[in-house]
């Protein structure tokens, strides 16, 4: 297959804008990049798309989500709002996942899944929680991402607060899934070993997921000094601060996610970057939160592996890149704080790299030669002169939600023309209405 006459934009690290471009898909994978008119010449028998001038580019990562979350939006919480982070999770979410049932985790996956259909986001880590069904809710969100098309990486959220027998549910849950990928590998799925976080994991909980990952050869993607409530906890239970704590557990290494670090000094950034953990931003929540902004900047000129998730807001990731920019700034008082190379860094190339964690065999987030043909279409005309240099600024200042116009993973059509061909966006809002009505019942008692 061959997609011709667009703007080819690379990323990766030859990245490269070509004009008048095209991109040659065998199988899965991109076979080759090059200028319109030699491609077609050269692959005369190939079936095409004709992109008429619009952006090709690579599928959007996101690092960190939250599919369960999905059924949160619009939903009352009784009594007087939160008035800090421990009083959002207690109220909302705590209640929320355990509110939901099997058809609920498959419907509010599906309903995120077309979210990220539609906004060109086609690789997504998850973090998943429902205490009321633990047991095969991974095989569940895994069936839903199957039906999509799209590429994901799935955890289920170990915590100590629903008492030791859901505790064990969550440990069995990750193990289990994790010998299936073994067992039975799907090209599009991978899996991780998800904790909560420390203030939710006693001491004896962490030594027994340890154990059993090193059985498994996986890491851990799991929130870390989100909240000030989390440090506190740590230092008043345990006398260490988060990431001494999580370190001196073995949770800490180069397989390992560590959502938000907003609340972390000097000699846990140390401690992170010497283990080659990975720490994901999630600027959007932060703000929702109101947790404080993480301190990126620092971590990155620190040689700290940091990448973009959205913590189950909306999977339209370049959003997400334009909260990164501006929140640093007003948080700051300095607009040359978190320029747009450090957006990309985070968004594009550490989100690329992260991905190979779990799919070593070709690269995600760039077009070139072998990597997967994950590939989103974008209808932007720029009405200034678009280079590799100021394409950040172009991203972040002129594109729109509503400008993805195409989707492939892994050399399928998952959108074409902004028509969804693996999912039904009508029947699936339809369903998920039925359910949240039932989990908001289920949440007010």
């Amino acid at each position: 297959m061959l997609i011709t006459n667009g703007v080819v934009v690379t990323f990766g690290k030859d990245h490269r804008i070509i004009p008048n471009g095209a991109v040659k898909i065998s199988g899965d994978k991109i076979e080759c990049i090059g200028e319109s008119a030699v491609l077609e010449s050269k692959y005369p028998d190939d079936s095409s798309v004709d992109a008429e001038g619009q952006l090709i580019m690579p599928g959007n990562i996101c690092a960190h989500t939250h599919f369960y979350g999905a059924f949160a939006r619009g939903l009352a919480i009784p009594g007087a709002a939160p008035k800090n982070f421990p009083e959002i999770l207690g109220k909302l979410w705590w209640k929320l996942d355990r509110s939901l049932h099997a058809k609920d985790v498959e419907f509010s996956t599906l309903a995120c899944l077309v979210d990220a259909i539609k906004h060109g986001t086609t690789t997504l880590i998850d973090h998943h929680a429902s205490p009321g069904s633990t047991i095969g809710s991974l095989d569940i969100i895994a069936d839903a991402v199957k039906k999509s098309g799209l590429r994901a990486c799935l955890s289920y959220e170990v915590s100590d607060r629903n008492g030791a027998e859901e505790t064990e549910f969550g440990i069995n849950e990750n193990e289990r899934f994790l010998k299936k990928m073994t067992t039975e590998p799907d090209s599009m799925l991978a899996g991780s070993f998800g904790l909560h976080a420390s203030l939710s994991l006693a001491n004896k909980t962490l030594e027994k997921c340890r154990a059993v990952a090193e059985t498994l050869n996986t890491g851990f993607h799991l929130h870390a000094a989100e909240g000030l409530a989390d440090q506190e906890d740590s230092t008043a239970r345990f006398g260490k601060r988060v990431i001494h704590r999580l370190h001196d557990a073995g949770i800490l290494g180069s397989k390992t996610i560590l959502a938000h670090c907003v609340h972390i000094d000097a000699w846990e950034m140390e401690r992170i970057r010497d283990t080659g953990t990975w720490v994901t931003h999630q600027p959007r929540s932060n703000m929702n939160n109101a947790v404080g902004v993480s301190p990126v900047e620092t971590m990155l000129r620190g040689g700290i592996k940091v990448a973009m998730g959205n913590d189950g807001f909306s999977n339209n990731m370049f959003a997400e890149w334009k909260a990164a920019y501006l929140l640093h700034k007003i948080w700051q008082g300095d607009p040359r704080a978190a320029s747009g190379n450090d957006v990309i860094t985070m968004a594009v190339t550490n989100n690329a790299a992260l991905t190979r964690i779990f799919w070593p065999e070709a690269p995600l987030g760039e077009l070139s030669a072998g990597a997967y043909a994950d590939i989103i279409m974008v209808d932007y005309q720029p009405i200034t002169e678009m280079t590799a240099g100021n394409l950040p600024w172009h991203i972040l200042f002129g594109f729109e939600a509503s400008a993805v116009t195409g989707t492939m993973a892994a050399g399928k059509w998952l959108m074409k023309d902004r028509i969804l061909t693996t999912l039904n966006e009508r029947e699936i809002a339809a369903h998920s209405r039925e359910c949240a009505n039932a989990v908001w019942q289920r949440f007010a008692e």
